[in-house]
């Protein structure tokens, strides 16, 4: 386990860890998002795209795409000295779906990636979400030549609950990334402030 210091700089502490996924579409930039931040190296688990997957791979979008993630993505961050992110990327590809049961047990919570110019292949991921009543927000990977739309006209296009947070990110920038993880990680630890005042009342 990692050790940090203190606020004051005095005992070491040992840090809370928080388990989140990154999900979405084929092709959105899960695994590129958690290679962006991850402290250590990642974990990768892709492998090459074959003719024997054409039949059940969707690449309409993304046919410069040559690898698919067919396990997991990990990586790692520190936001602080008392605070730890493994992020668990899910595969994008129907075909491998039954592994999101697993990955999703003990997750704090979840960020959709998606990408405007294919925004349907995100559905699954927020439908699954909202099913398990595990607490998401939708990132928008701003690719290069995709149409911006502002973060209120995703939110509708994807019929998300008002309470739903929509972020713009750029899946590439250890920055733009780092807002994201703080806006899931603050989210969800909201949803489980009002549930737990919503049970107490």
């Amino acid at each position: 386990m990692i050790l940090g210091r203190s606020a004051r700089g005095k005992a070491p502490v040992e840090p809370v860890t928080l388990k989140i996924l990154v999900a979405g579409g084929f092709g959105v930039g899960k695994t590129t998002l958690v290679g962006a931040i991850s402290e250590i190296r990642p974990l990768r688990t892709e492998e090459m795209l074959t003719e024997a997957g054409r039949p059940v791979d969707d690449t309409n979008g993304v046919e410069g795409k040559h690898t698919t993630t067919v396990a997991m993505d990990f990586g790692r961050i520190t936001l602080r000295d008392d605070l730890v992110l493994y992020l668990f990327g899910t595969p994008g590809q129907d075909r491998f779906w039954f592994l999101w049961d697993e990955l999703a047990t003990g997750a704090l919570g979840a960020v959709v990636l998606a990408d405007t110019r294919r925004l349907e292949d995100c559905f699954a991921a927020v439908d699954y979400f909202e099913r398990r009543s595990i607490p998401f927000i939708v990132a928008v990977n701003c690719f290069e030549g995709a149409e911006r739309h502002p973060a209120d006209a995703v939110q509708q296009a994807l019929d998300l609950d008002p309470g739903v947070p929509v972020v713009l990110c750029d899946a590439r920038d250890l920055q733009s990334v780092k807002e994201v993880l703080i806006e899931v990680v603050e989210h969800a630890m909201a949803v489980a402030a009002d549930h737990r005042q919503t049970v107490t009342t």
